[in-house]
Parts: C-alpha cells; structure tokens; sequence
C-alpha cells in the first residue's frame, strides 16, 4: 500500500508575489497584450527609463513570459543599480525559470545594498528550502525570524524542516506555533495532522479537521485521514474519506489503488479489486504499486495469464521491485 507522501505543494510563496500583484498604473479594461504595446512604444522614446523596463518585466512575467521579464529586468538593473527592488524581482524571475545560481546572486546583491533587507533573507531561505538545501534555509530563514519571530512563512518552512529531515520535536513545536499565531492558515494544520498520522497519534484528527474547516476540499488532508482509519483497520471510515477525495478529484491514483487495495485484502472482491488499480493505472500508467496489485487481483482470481503479464509490466517499470520479482516467479 501507497504511503503517504506529502510534497512541497502546501505553501502560498513568497516568490514572485512582489513582481506579479502591482497593477496600480494599469488601466482596467486594458489587456496584458496592448499594455504591452503601449510599454514598447515608451521604452523607443525612453531607453533608459528603467522604471518602463521594470513594468514591461512585471508584465511579462504575468504571461509567464520569463526570459523576456529576465531581460528587462537586468537591463532596469544596468540602469539603475542601487534599486533593491529590482534585484530582487531579477533574483524571482532567475528562480521561477529554475536557475538557482542566478537568483541567488540577484538576492545577495540585494543584501549587499540593503543588509537588513528581510524580504531578500525570506527569499533565499524559501529558495533553499525548495532545492533542499535544508541548512542554507535555516541559515536565512533564522535571520528573518530574528527580526520578526511572528514571520508566518518563515516559521512554517523552519517547521518543515525540521520535519523532514527528522526532528519530530521542533517539527511541532513550531507548526503548534504557526497554528496558534494563524489559526486560518490551513497548511499548517494539514502539516502538524500529517505529522501525527505518520505516527499514528490521535491528535491527527483534530488538527487534519481543523484543516478541513478550512479548507474543505483539501485532499491531502482527507488522504491522511483515510490512510489514518485504514493503518487503525477501520477500513467503512477510510472508505468514505476516499471516496469524497475522488469526489474532489476523479484523478487520484492513491485513493484508486488504496481501495482497491481494501476490497482484495480485507473484503476479498478481487473483481472490484481489479477495476479499482485499474482506475488508478489509467490515472498514472507508471504506477508500479497499482500494476502488482493488480497482479495481485488476478492472481488471487485465477487469471494466471494476466496476473504474470501486470507483473512484467512493473518490472519493465522497475525491474529491482521485489514484490513484482515475487509475483513474475510465482505465475511463471
């Protein structure tokens, strides 16, 4: 069965927020495209307004036109260098076109010119983090939290950290922290309720409800509920958490496979068993878990055919898993 795997999809980042929300000079019936236009014709008449270059950039970058936005920005910072802010929009703009390197070197500028600048410290820790390059993170993420022990984003990530590299301990305190700071913030409960499923701690009822509240179609925080009921053998309650995920999201390979994986093991329908990791191969057809299982299925219903075929197909996917190495010899 599919453990839970939580990625890195619960926060709200910082990145880009600055370069992609300020529309003020924006008329409102105006298009991306045509504001534009009238951005080109200012910048012919006025090549080293670096403030156009800035707002054709901010533009681009809300067409996802990133390497245009690039260019403009490091032209505004050719002009006009001492303005942190377009260092920091550069250091977004290298970040969300995946060059790490470049940001980074656009982010400490930043601090060169403004070394209290905690809005350049938060983005070099929410770049490391996402690289994880856990300790980088910290190292920024620490000097925000000097200054503002309340930062929300900084005391998450710091929380995340901690739990993914293993320190349970601090992992709570902090995300209790974040929960009492912010009682809306809905990844906060999610993470500190995944956390305690993971350990098979009741306390993960109330904080992955609390998520719920909030946020009601919150699958990650449902998935955890159910793999809760489902490790506890309360098969009917994670049953009916699966269900509303597919509800939300006909698509999840995990709540597919997982009752699939419940109806051959606890019920012995391998019938509906088979239709289930079937869905859930249709949803993802690299799923090496759901094409076992599914071998599983047949093989539990004398399709010995079948059952030997899904466990080559796993094993062209990942020829070292064991248990389709199991099930290939068992059907030879």
């Amino acid at each position: 069965m599919k453990k839970l795997k939580i990625l890195l999809l619960i926060l709200i980042p910082v990145l880009l927020v600055a370069i992609g929300c300020s529309h003020k000079d924006r008329s409102a019936d105006m298009s991306p495209e045509e504001i534009l236009k009238v951005l080109d014709v200012k910048i012919h008449k006025h090549p080293k307004d670096d403030k156009l270059y800035f707002s054709r950039a901010k533009i681009y970058l809300e067409l996802e036109r990133v390497n245009e936005a690039i260019s403009d920005l490091t032209r505004a910072v050719s002009i006009n260098g001492k303005n942190i802010e377009y260092h920091i929009a550069l250091g977004d703009a290298y970040f969300a076109n995946g060059d790490v390197e470049h940001s980074y070197k656009s982010l400490q500028k930043a601090i060169e010119l403004d070394p209290d600048n905690q809005e350049a410290y938060l983005k070099l820790g929410e770049i490391a983090y996402y690289s994880r390059d856990y300790d980088r993170a910290m190292e920024n993420l620490g000097k925000v939290t000097a200054k503002d022990p309340q930062n929300r984003t900084a005391l998450f990530m710091k929380g995340f950290i901690y739990k993914e590299t293993g320190d349970t301990s601090n992992a709570i305190i902090l995300l209790r922290k974040v929960c009492d700071l912010y009682p809306d913030y809905e990844p906060a409960f999610e993470e500190l309720g995944i956390l305690y499923a993971d350990h098979r701690d009741p306390m993960a009822l109330e904080y992955l409800n609390t998520a719920l509240r909030i946020e009601p179609k919150n699958t990650n925080a449902l998935y955890a509920l159910a793999m809760y009921y489902q490790d506890a053998n309360l098969v009917d309650k994670a049953e009916e958490y699966y269900k509303q995920i597919l509800d939300i999201n006909s698509s999840h390979k995990h709540a597919w496979h997982n009752r699939g994986y419940i109806q051959m093991f606890t019920y012995g329908d391998y019938e509906e068993a088979i239709e289930y990791m079937t869905r859930a191969i249709q949803c993802d057809s690299t799923f090496i878990e759901a094409w076992t299982n599914r071998g599983c299925a047949y093989e539990l219903n004398g399709d010995i055919a079948n059952a030997h075929q899904d466990f080559q197909t796993a094993l062209n996917i990942d020829h070292t898993f064991e248990a389709a190495i199991d099930g290939f010899n068992r059907t030879k």
